[in-house]
Parts: C-alpha cells; sequence; structure tokens
C-alpha cells in the first residue's frame, strides 16, 4: 500500500495526511489515485463523522507534481486523466455530508490551493503562504482552483492571484477569506475543531456543510427545497429530538405563584 497519503482512524475522526515532504507533497499520478480512492471511501463510510486534512514536512502541498509530469513521458491526454481522477476525489469530500477540517503550512501552491479549498474549515500556520504559479509553468488552474478559489476570495482577488506573481501571507489570506483562522498551534487547533464537531451535533454540522456546499450550483428553489426536507429530517433524529426538548425546557418560565403580587414601584424622591 502507498504511504503518499496516510490513512488513519480515530473512532469517528478520519485523518487523511499528505506524506511526500521531501516533494512538498506535490502530488503525483500514483497519489492522485490514492487520494481518490480514500475520498470516496472515507464520504462512503457512515462511521466517519469529521475529517482532518493535514501534511507531513515543511509545507502543506506544492500543487500537481510538475518534475514528475516532466520526466515521465506523460502526453497531456494523461495529464488530463490524472486531473479527472483528483477531481473526483475533491467532489467525493466537497459533495458529501462529512466536515473536513484543513491544517496547513509552508507552501500552498497551485493545485494545493484547490486541495486545501475542498476543506470547510481551514486553520493556517502564521508562516504560511499561499502562491498561485500556473503561468510562471505555461499551465492553467486545475483541482477546482477556478471553482473555490473565487468562491472563497471572490473574483476580483483571484484573478490577481492567477495573472500577477503574487504570494499572499497568512494575514492577507484570513482577511481575503481564504483561510478560516490563522493559529500558533494549528495542529493542535485543528483536532480542537474536528473534536466540537464530533462531541456535537455531529450528524446537524455534516448536513449545514452539504447545504452549502449545494447551495452555489443549485437554483434557490432547489435550495429551499433542500433545507425545509433536511430540517424535518434532523428533528425526526433521536439527537435533535433530545437537543431541542433540553433546549425547550431550559427556555420555560416556571409559571408565577397564584398569591404571588408585582413589587410596588420605587417611590421617586
Amino acid at each position: 500500500m502507498s504511504d503518499s497519503i496516510v490513512y488513519t482512524r480515530d473512532g469517528a475522526l478520519a485523518r487523511l495526511t499528505f506524506n511526500r515532504p521531501a516533494s512538498l507533497n506535490a502530488m503525483g499520478f500514483e497519489m492522485g489515485t490514492r487520494w481518490r480512492d480514500l475520498a470516496r471511501e472515507i464520504a462512503a463510510d457512515a462511521t466517519v463523522g469529521a475529517v482532518i486534512l493535514d501534511a507531513a514536512g515543511p509545507a502543506f502541498c506544492a500543487g500537481g507534481d510538475v518534475v514528475e509530469m516532466a520526466t515521465s513521458g506523460a502526453s497531456g491526454a494523461d495529464v488530463t486523466a490524472a486531473a479527472h481522477t483528483i477531481h473526483e476525489g475533491i467532489r467525493a469530500f466537497v459533495e458529501s455530508d462529512k466536515p473536513v477540517v484543513a491544517v496547513v503550512q509552508g507552501a500552498v501552491a497551485g493545485g494545493g490551493l484547490g486541495l486545501m479549498l475542498t476543506a470547510d474549515y481551514i486553520v493556517a500556520a502564521e508562516g504560511a503562504r499561499f502562491v498561485s504559479k500556473y503561468a510562471n509553468i505555461g499551465l492553467t488552474p486545475d483541482l477546482s482552483v477556478s471553482t473555490l478559489l473565487p468562491a472563497a476570495v471572490g473574483q476580483t482577488r483571484a484573478l490577481r492571484m492567477l495573472l500577477d506573481d503574487l504570494t499572499i501571507d497568512a494575514a492577507t489570506a484570513l482577511e481575503w477569506g481564504l483561510v478560516t483562522e490563522v493559529a500558533a498551534d494549528p495542529a493542535a487547533r485543528g483536532e480542537e475543531i474536528a473534536r466540537f464537531w464530533l462531541n456535537g451535533a455531529t450528524a446537524a454540522f455534516g448536513q449545514a456543510k452539504r447545504l452549502i456546499r449545494a447551495g452555489a450550483r443549485r437554483s434557490f428553489a432547489e435550495n429551499l427545497d433542500d433545507e425545509a426536507q433536511t430540517i424535518g429530517a434532523a428533528f425526526d433524529t433521536p439527537d435533535a429530538r433530545a437537543r431541542v426538548a433540553a433546549f425547550a425546557a431550559a427556555s420555560v418560565r416556571p409559571p408565577a405563584h397564584p398569591d404571588a403580587r408585582p413589587a410596588a414601584p420605587k417611590e421617586t424622591p
């Protein structure tokens, strides 16, 4: 079994770790296949409640493995096929009901931006840096960058990242909405977020993620219908029933005693 991506489980928490630190976790052909297969497996696993996506070494992901592309004898058709494979994994996560938190450090470049944006919550290290670099080597955006990047930062800023040789730091990424937060200890914070999902209304968090992700590609009417169906289904679950009952009980004020009288108004001097 390949160790280019390490998959571990801790109860309902699944963790995927990019594990090619010597290559800055650049995604090659074999790694792309493993990414797709693991994403499909996790998305279909009812025992998974939350996912952490992180990376070994100094960088999160340098995008596609350009060195492998250049030295393997690959054709354009091979690159297209590899992109389709990785895209299937991205779709599996984005369209699933599994909330994903990404923990990113160092360089996040090219297709690494798209892989990062597969996550629903992104915690960046203070020293993280974000850059496109596609045009520098004569290539075009892939791995969902043309869709998820403008969705995160807006079209103008996405175009600036793609059309200018611009590297942004973690503070700017936070200001632009590219990441959710910046942390001194991103690994610990990412774990905290995932545990919060698992210790709370896990299914509701997952459905909230699914509704938001699906909303961008459907009509307003379809979104409203899905919301109505989903909240009704959620209300019938034992977890929601118990939580709603507890909330209602805590919100109901006890009736006033029949002999109670309103307090006399204070006299004014």
